[in-house]
């Protein structure tokens, strides 16, 4: 299996993304590093000790580079679903996170105004009120709960801050008030010769629980598709994920499995 690797460049496909579609990625972390909050297990890019170094890009220059991908694409008929947010690491991190998200949205209404723009966050910048507002303006904030637990999460995601809390995100969620996207990843397997496992039956009861908490606009819950930095981990079946949201289904909530 071919390792992880970090994007090396700020304007990413487009490509198809098997939850999103047709989706233009933008990278606001470093062309040559990573800069995440969190290290997970089964992250794309690897671990964050393999790509140190970097800085962030600056804003004007991405948008430039955008809006000229945009102009090309449209110069050339191509199709556009979405605009998606995402790269080397924790988008939000970067310092003119909510500018860049004003900037994206007009030019979105000037190539594409049918397509979405959507954010791929961990979550542990939602108490800052500037990143909070612009994840309410875009079409898709798609927001990271790997596990209802604490070590649970600690294990699988790896936060970088000590203070991290499940409890906390969850409250921070709930401010959204529906208006956000629920994902999660879930897997098994080993790690350091620890278990990892966020889909025991207590597992599964208690992140459905956070669920009817939060009551999210739609839930994604999805498995390993592409190389890991843990090697030792497992996928999980597509009918054994369905069989996790079931209940929540049933009382009518939004869920897609991939």
């Amino acid at each position: 299996m071919a390792k992880p690797d970090i994007y090396k460049s700020n304007i990413i496909g487009p490509i198809h993304s098997r939850r999103l579609g047709i989706s233009l990625g933008v990278n606001l972390l470093p062309a040559d590093g990573k800069i995440c909050s969190f290290d997970c297990l089964y992250c794309e890019c690897g671990w964050n000790a393999d790509h140190r170094g970097g800085r962030f890009p600056k804003a004007v220059d991405v948008m430039q580079q955008l809006e000229e991908k945009l102009s090309q694409m449209k110069a050339d008929g191509e199709a556009l679903d979405v605009i998606t947010f995402a790269g080397n690491g924790e988008p939000t991190l970067h310092p003119e996170f909510a500018e860049v998200i004003d900037r994206t949205i007009d030019l979105r209404d000037e190539f594409y105004p049918n397509a979405k723009v959507s954010v791929l966050s961990n979550a542990t910048q939602i108490g800052n009120e500037n990143v909070r507002n612009a994840l309410l303006r875009v079409d898709n904030n798609i927001l990271k709960i790997d596990g209802a637990f604490d070590a649970t999460v600690r294990l699988i995601d790896q936060p970088s801050s000590k203070d991290y809390s499940i409890r906390q995100v969850v409250e921070g969620m709930k401010e959204f008030k529906g208006q956000l996207i629920v994902q999660t990843m879930f897997v098994r397997g080993e790690h350091d010769g620890q278990t990892v496992d966020n889909t025991t039956d207590e597992e599964v009861s208690a992140w459905r629980d956070l669920m009817r908490e939060i009551r999210p606009h739609q839930i994604m819950a999805y498995s390993l598709d592409r190389p890991t930095p843990e090697p030792d981990l497992i996928r999980v079946s597509r009918e054994e994920m369905t069989g996790f949201v079931q209940p929540l289904i049933d009382e009518g909530m939004n869920v897609t499995v991939s």
